[in-house]
């Protein structure tokens, strides 16, 4: 039996969702990257306690969905192990597509925030697109391995790095919690801002608000 993968190239249909509405008033811009097990229509209920006339919110929906035992509530994820360079591909094409869309003034703030798995996500967007934003936000998730300082020297010097973890969380244990916060200090320098807190893996939104 002779048997061979091969690829093909097609179009395909996403969805996005947002967060208040794009005017004047605005002030802040959020793009924000959902975690493993998220739909992006609900991961936006962290940031309704924000100012709805200053900050726009985008809300990028991963492509694979699947089913959540044992209640079958439905989920997605943004990327596995499996041809991980060209699933990326996708979703950076897919981000473009958003951002295009979205047409983002530059006069405006813009916070690049990612959870969990949206970690991984969120930073290999910003590099690959130098997208400069005020903030990176790096909510209880890993730095891609592949990632070195110097993919981050194109930010502003004003740009500011935060790295937010529960001391409790499940995923994260000491060892972890030391290497993550050690490589982030090696990757962002005097930039970035360590900020744990007394819980477990879920989305702190006392921090959300206190970022602008």
């Amino acid at each position: 039996m002779n048997s061979t993968e091969k690829e093909i190239v097609y179009s395909t249909t996403n969805s996005y969702s947002t967060l208040n509405d794009l005017t004047k008033s605005t002030k802040t811009i959020w793009l924000v990257c959902h975690g493993m097990g998220y739909l992006s229509r609900y991961f936006l209920k962290y940031f309704k306690a924000l100012n709805p006339e200053e900050n726009y919110i985008i809300a990028p929906q991963a492509p694979s969905k699947y089913y959540i035992q044992p209640k079958m509530h439905v989920g997605a994820n943004w990327l596995t192990r499996d041809n991980t360079y060209a699933g990326m591909q996708n979703i950076l094409n897919y981000l473009d597509a958003v951002m295009d869309v979205e047409q983002i003034p530059e006069d405006k703030n813009l916070i690049v925030f990612g959870y969990s798995q949206g970690v991984s996500i969120a930073t290999r967007f910003a590099v690959k697109r130098k997208l400069q934003c005020a903030q990176l936000v790096l909510h209880s998730g890993g730095i891609p391995v592949e990632l070195i300082a110097e993919d981050f020297e194109y930010l502003s010097k004003d740009t500011k790095v935060k790295l937010i973890y529960g001391t409790q969380d499940e995923y994260l244990d000491a060892s972890r919690i030391e290497h993550e916060s050690k490589r982030a200090t090696e990757l962002f320098g005097k930039r970035l801002e360590i900020l744990p807190f007394d819980g477990k893996h879920v989305v702190n939104v006392d921090y959300i608000n206190t970022l602008v």
